[in-house]
């Protein structure tokens, strides 16, 4: 089912309420999926609509065709928009990390520019062979903007970030997933089934056990680790009192499969 109540700008939105799913397809085939300004804006509105979604349990993040996820945003647009503007970039690029949902962003091909910066934000990135990901914005006379110097220098590290931002690198699905950015990398053939197998383990957990680990987890990007032990410690006393953990005691006592409600 596609989401009809509003029009985006090359985005869609279709869930699938057996599975639980909604996914946000970039959907500009013929222009490598790019994102216009307009779709940055829209970006936030369309997690903040899924995110009040209890239908929805996982989001996923994909392009449409077969040659890329997203090649970066509108280049000429730059040139017309406020520097204010552009100084906010990353709020709306940062929806999939805010979600309490997991997010799955579904890679393939050209993986660029603010692209690559909301693949960054979300959970979990699967990624087929043919994926290549890069920040190219040092051939424009320009630094990633939306997110991207941060979030590849905290998954990578500062000597690798370098390496791939200040040269403009484009890095393989296997480079890649050897430093870290990229969750798996499958054959493209099987990319929608590894996604799809992915959403339906994540479905099958306490959805209230979920925000929190995400919570707790993004949390210690920014915490020393004594404050992210006791961020752990509340987070873990809170757990205590759900009934989706009761369910999975009595569920785990009782040798079944526990089913979780998300309270």
């Amino acid at each position: 089912m596609t989401i009809t109540e509003q029009s985006y700008d090359h985005i869609r939105i279709e869930k699938n309420a057996e599975k639980k799913t909604a996914e946000i397809i970039f959907d500009r085939p013929e222009k490598m999926n790019y994102i216009s300004m307009a779709g940055r804006d829209q970006l936030g509105g369309i997690f903040d609509l899924l995110n009040a979604d209890d239908d929805v349990r996982v989001i996923i993040l994909k392009g449409a065709g077969d040659v890329c996820f997203c090649a970066g945003g509108s280049i000429p647009e730059f040139m017309t928009t406020h520097q204010e503007k552009l100084s906010h970039l990353a709020d709306n690029v940062a929806a999939p990390e805010r979600s309490p949902k997991p997010v799955i962003a579904q890679l393939q091909g050209y993986t660029f520019g603010v692209g690559l910066e909301l693949a960054m934000a979300c959970d979990f990135r699967i990624a087929a062979e043919d994926t290549l990901m890069a920040l190219p914005e040092m051939n424009l006379g320009m630094i990633p903007g939306s997110g991207g110097t941060q979030r590849i220098a905290k998954t990578v590290g500062l000597t690798r970030a370098k390496d791939m931002i200040m040269r403009a690198r484009k890095i393989p699905a296997d480079e890649a997933y050897q430093w870290g950015l990229i969750t798996k990398v499958v054959p493209k053939a099987d990319l929608q089934a590894t996604v799809d197998s992915l959403a339906e383990e994540l479905v099958q957990f306490s959805p209230v056990a979920q925000r929190v680990a995400k919570e707790v987890l993004n949390a210690s990007e920014e915490s020393p680790l004594s404050a992210g032990l006791k961020i752990e410690g509340k987070a873990y006393g809170l757990l205590r009192t759900t009934e989706d953990f009761k369910e999975g005691v009595d569920a785990f006592v009782e040798k079944r499969k526990p089913v979780f409600k998300g309270k």
